[in-house]
């Protein structure tokens, strides 16, 4: 179930689909994985994944 779940812009109006291709940064510590995207509007989102 969560293998289905898709990373979306967090930009104002935006919630264009984010790809792999748009990650910029992936951090992994103890408590998961945190990565950076920069969509084509400009707005950056981060997800963490335990």
């Amino acid at each position: 179930m969560l293998d289905n779940l898709q990373a979306v812009c967090d930009g104002s109006n935006c919630e264009r689909t984010l790809r792999e291709a748009d990650c910029q940064l992936v951090m992994v510590t103890a408590g998961g994985e945190r990565r950076a995207y920069e969509c084509a509007c400009g707005a950056v989102t981060v997800t963490v994944a335990r």
